[in-house]
């Protein structure tokens, strides 16, 4: 049951549905004759989607989960030959679109991060992790093709394809590895989620975070107090990882 109401409290944790729900309260307020309510409902809500769609608001939200764990200190020692990990994420492979399109924009930064880490550690392991619902195919499967396209050795790739969800994930990494290091790559942002599943699942992983999002692109002070898609897409992963932090604190996940 919680596997399908995960993503449903997920899309409901989105500035702009939770500015249509305001919006639809405010209407049966309205049809109630609360008038004044209505009205502070809907300004409520036109805050909430206006807010939501600041790039300066969503690296306000972004960077308390980005801050927690600095990039990868790549010249240590004790790094080398280490096996790297990258999580999954989305895959979509449709008719004959490159795999780096079927790829969700996130998962082909981590893939290449992995790889590159994997190179310049000297590693003999890549572990691509991610699965998928029924009926779709697991991003780990998308991450091989590439990986062995960017011409990593077939031997060195391990696919973790059995993970929904990154608790799912955190216990086939547990399973495959063991008690070993290794350096686990995903999302600046998702990072804080990764490691707490992934300790929670017996795992020792070193954080090596991709894809930060804070700061990117810049804004000046013309554009700054327009809404835009940069901006409302940075408040929805904020919100989503919050919403799996909170779940995590519960044991939900």
């Amino acid at each position: 049951m919680w596997f399908f109401i995960k993503p449903l409290a997920g899309r409901l944790a989105e500035p702009l549905v939770i500015a249509l729900l305001m919006a639809a309260t405010a209407a049966a307020l309205r049809l109630q004759k609360k008038r004044r309510a209505a009205t502070s409902v809907v300004v409520a809500a036109a805050l909430v989607a206006y807010l939501g769609s600041l790039t300066a608001v969503g690296d306000l939200l972004l960077r308390p989960l980005e801050g927690q764990y600095a990039p990868l200190r790549e010249d240590a020692a004790e790094l080398v030959g280490k096996a790297i990990v990258v999580l999954g994420t989305g895959y979509a492979p449709r008719g004959a679109i490159p795999v780096t399109a079927a790829l969700a924009e996130d998962g082909l930064v981590r893939l290449v991060e992995g790889i590159r880490l994997a190179r310049r550690l000297d590693s003999s392991r890549l572990v691509v992790s991610g699965g998928a619902p029924s009926g779709s195919t697991p991003s780990a499967i998308g991450y091989a093709r590439l990986a062995r396209e960017l011409g990593v050795d077939e031997n060195s790739i391990i696919v973790l394809d059995k993970g929904p969800d990154t608790a799912t994930e955190a216990r086939e990494i547990a399973r495959t590895l063991g008690s070993t290091e290794f350096v686990l790559v995903t999302s600046a942002y998702h990072m804080p989620r990764a490691m707490k599943l992934m300790l929670r699942a017996g795992c020792r992983p070193i954080a090596a975070p991709t894809a930060q999002q804070v700061g990117q692109p810049t804004v000046t002070p013309v554009t700054a107090l327009l809404p835009n898609s940069v901006g409302l897409r940075k408040s929805e992963r904020a919100l989503h990882e919050y919403l799996g932090l909170t779940a995590l604190a519960m044991r939900l996940d």
